[in-house]
């Protein structure tokens, strides 16, 4: 069994916590969370999700509280001898479906693609990895006709540094993430509206565990 345990920190908003528990049954994982909602004022089911999945093939969550399934497929075929990676979502509470997709040329470049079926929303991203330490993201929006920018830096190994533009909302982020199997996983970030008249950066903290039991 392996358990995850993750606080998180928001100036927005109180801080929060959760855990998760996982199970191996043969190729698939059995995995219950739950947030603190779901302990706080006596035992409940908020904040309650169930899922089982097989890693690279599927994931089906279900949402205990509001009775609500999500359905996630994945696959990977040939395109040119390249590796073509396909996700295809589906949530039934919203009625929302969206199918992802990226085509990895080298190990260097990559092209992904997300579209979301009866709305007409695309988005289109190119990751150009330089050296294998620093990516390059420029993204576009077909519906908004808008552009977005980021770019990461790796330091130390598990540090990552990265820094994103909104082109629509004028937003500035700025994110410190590592992820370590000795020191657990933490991210750190900011962001700023540079079209607000008064500038109030935003402060999100994350942080989680993993034990094997």
């Amino acid at each position: 069994m392996k358990a995850t345990f993750k606080g998180k920190y928001d100036s927005d908003k109180n801080a929060g916590a959760s855990a998760s528990f996982a199970f191996r049954a043969g190729d698939a994982r059995l995995r219950a969370s739950m947030t603190e909602a779901t302990l706080v004022g006596g035992p409940s089911l908020n904040g309650l999700l169930l899922s089982i999945d097989k890693p690279g093939s599927f994931i089906i969550d279900y949402n205990v509280p509001k009775k609500d399934f999500r359905f996630q497929f994945m696959n990977t075929i040939k395109v040119a001898e390249k590796p073509l990676n396909l996700t295809y979502i589906h949530s039934r509470g919203d009625n929302r479906t969206i199918l992802d997709g990226s085509l990895i040329f080298d190990s260097a470049n990559k092209v992904s693609a997300n579209y979301m079926f009866g709305t007409g929303n695309c988005k289109m991203k190119y990751t150009y990895i330089h050296g294998g330490v620093t990516s390059f993201e420029p993204s576009y929006d077909l519906i908004k006709n808008t552009w977005d920018f980021s770019v990461s830096q790796k330091v130390y190994g598990d540090d990552v540094f990265r820094a994103s533009y909104q082109t629509t909302s004028k937003m500035l982020g700025l994110e410190w993430s590592r992820t370590s199997k000795i020191n657990g996983s933490f991210k750190i970030s900011a962001s700023c509206d540079l079209a607000a008249e008064v500038k109030v950066p935003k402060l999100t903290a994350e942080s989680s565990w993993d034990i094997e039991m």
